[in-house]
């Protein structure tokens, strides 16, 4: 699978997510609306897995590729949220940012070729990126509900619990994520965890949603606060992804940072 015929695969996926958002506001087109995100999610795997066996290893080396996933995975986590809790729009909010990860990917493509560092060549390199990739796509849901409640002046309980119920989500992925990093951090390097800048900002990034979850725990009636905390968690997450990659402190000197 050669990546021009990415534009083919995403446009596609696009069209469906699309007529599955507006069918999402219309109870009686409610299976359509499930069937035709399956159907676009589909379409996106096929591509993800033609890209896997022509580069001859998994395409989560660089930061297109990872953008790749995380196009990917934001409507299988609006869709298991429009399925679990029916929130409506939460298909039309996954895909206005897989679309934005999508056109980002179609103007400013990778290099996408076959070389794998020897330390990536490892069982624990998928999973461990994979649920990072999952948790960021849920978590950047998440934070569009939040800017979304920021502009209404009432925050109601049944919102505010859909962003509870994503960071529970997310976070608990990123935890997974980070011990299958220490794993393999131990099994590459000989350590669980050596404050590299990435490892750095993955912490910062797993405090900050600690950290929201316990506000709300401790002060459910402060909504305001916990919405701009939930902002700020994700800009840290940010951070982490990709900006750490341009920090001065990671250059020459991050194993994480993305070639």
């Amino acid at each position: 699978m050669q990546w021009d015929y990415f534009i083919f695969f995403a446009s596609s996926s696009a069209v469906c997510w699309i007529t599955a958002s507006i069918f999402a506001y219309q109870p009686r087109h409610y299976r359509k609306s499930v069937v035709l995100t399956l159907l676009g999610i589909i379409i996106f795997s096929v591509f993800i897995a033609g890209m896997w066996l022509s580069l001859e290893r998994p395409p989560l080396r660089t930061m297109g590729e990872t953008r790749l996933w995380y196009s990917f995975f934001l409507p299988v986590a609006g869709l298991l949220t429009f399925i679990r809790w029916k929130y409506k729009w939460a298909l039309s909010t996954s895909t206005l940012l897989s679309l934005v990860f999508i056109c980002i990917n179609l103007l400013r493509p990778e290099i996408h070729n076959k070389t794998l560092m020897p330390a990536l060549q490892s069982p624990w390199f998928v999973p461990h990126v994979i649920a990072y990739i999952f948790a960021y796509s849920v978590l950047g849901v998440a934070a569009i509900n939040a800017l979304h409640l920021l502009t209404k002046r009432e925050k109601h309980k049944f919102a505010m619990s859909l962003c509870d119920n994503l960071v529970y989500v997310g976070t608990a992925f990123i935890t997974v994520g980070m011990l299958l990093g220490a794993i393999w951090a131990k099994e590459a390097w000989g350590h669980y965890w050596s404050w590299d800048p990435k490892e750095t900002w993955a912490a910062a990034t797993w405090a900050m949603y600690l950290l929201y979850i316990h506000f709300r725990l401790d002060r459910p009636a402060q909504r305001t606060t916990a919405l701009y905390l939930l902002i700020a968690a994700f800009i840290v997450l940010q951070i982490c992804w990709f900006g750490v990659n341009y920090l001065p402190s990671a250059q020459g000197n991050s194993l994480h940072v993305y070639e």
